[in-house]
């Protein structure tokens, strides 16, 4: 499936089972145990540097209907908004959730929490997603910081399921768009190192929880209006998400709200790199510890793109995975 341009790989069958009292305690086995299972999915010749997959997994919260582990290029996220809108869809059409019409609720346990998903069913068919963020939070606003190269910057950082550092990609006057692309990733890169040398994470819920997943470069355009916000988001290994990333769109909501720039009820459009849009508001107001929070509400579709089955011949070493870059 894809979301907005961004793939989403379910796997299906063929993986072992993956043990654990809870859903954390599971992706750190697939993390240490079965790692060359997500280098086999993901990478080429069966997959690409910015492939995206889903491990469906037993559940251990009561309340989920199904479970998932997230996988990429450098590993296992904790959340993953285009997945769910995809997942979504997916639990109804393979009968893991029973439809009903015109709402569905689908609960998906993600390592960051329960995410409940409201799939629209018209005449039996799937359509538009929608879910509900985990409580997600500005963490911090306008930090000073420098590159490498002595470039001053300032940036939020924020947690939508993950943590994102947030910032206008006008303090290097370069544009979001599809041919800056390689710039903006370089750029991505060297920002996580200077948030990651200069800023400590915490979540109040789980250290697993607490690490800087991405940069999110936007468009500066952060107080509501009509228009359609643009970001691009790098995360992972130099990845780059097609779609307007769910997870970040919840943390730019949460930074958006906290520095009062968009109300309760506020239906603001999000678009990505390529153009693709999701619809994100500010739900409800919450707290997580110690930081005032929200819960962001994120719309979108998915749509299938085909099947496929993989194999390794017991000979074939290249098989195993390889990434170019």
């Amino acid at each position: 499936m894809h979301t907005g341009g961004e793939p989403l790989r379910i796997i299906t069958s063929g993986y072992p089972d993956i043990p654990g009292e809870d859903i954390l305690a599971k992706r750190r086995h697939a993390r240490d145990h079965l790692d060359h299972l997500r280098r086999f999915l993901m990478f080429e010749p069966r997959g690409h540097y910015d492939m995206y997959g889903a491990i469906l997994v037993a559940p251990s919260l009561p309340d989920a209907d199904l479970a998932v582990l997230f996988v990429h290029n450098e590993g296992y996220s904790t959340m993953c908004g285009h997945a769910i809108l995809a997942l979504g869809r997916y639990a109804i059409d393979y009968g893991l959730v029973k439809a009903v019409a015109p709402i569905t609720t689908v609960n998906i346990e993600c390592p960051c929490g329960l995410v409940r998903a409201e799939v629209e069913v018209h005449d039996g068919k799937t359509g538009k997603v929608r879910f509900s963020s985990v409580p997600s939070f500005m963490f911090a606003t306008d930090v000073s910081l420098r590159l490498a190269d002595g470039t001053a910057f300032k940036t939020d950082v924020g947690y939508g399921g993950a943590f994102y550092a947030i910032l206008d990609a006008g303090q290097f006057d370069i544009a979001i768009t599809p041919e800056n692309a390689r710039q903006l990733t370089r750029l991505a890169e060297a920002i996580c190192q200077a948030v990651n040398d200069s800023v400590t994470l915490s979540h109040p819920d789980h250290d697993d929880l607490a690490f800087l997943y991405g940069a999110i470069l936007t468009d500066g355009r952060d107080a509501f209006e009509a228009s359609a916000t643009r970001n691009i988001c790098v995360f992972a290994k130099k990845q780059v998400d097609r779609s307007p990333t769910g997870s970040g769109v919840s943390a730019r909501l949460a930074i958006q709200h906290a520095k009062g720039l968009i109300a309760p009820g506020q239906v603001r459009l999000f678009e990505s790199v390529i153009g693709s849009r999701f619809e994100g508001s500010v739900e409800a107001t919450t707290s997580c510890g110690p930081h005032q929070a929200i819960i962001a509400s994120v719309s979108g579709k998915a749509h299938y793109s085909g099947k496929a089955s993989f194999w390794l011949e017991e000979d074939d070493v290249i098989g195993r995975g390889f990434i170019v870059g």
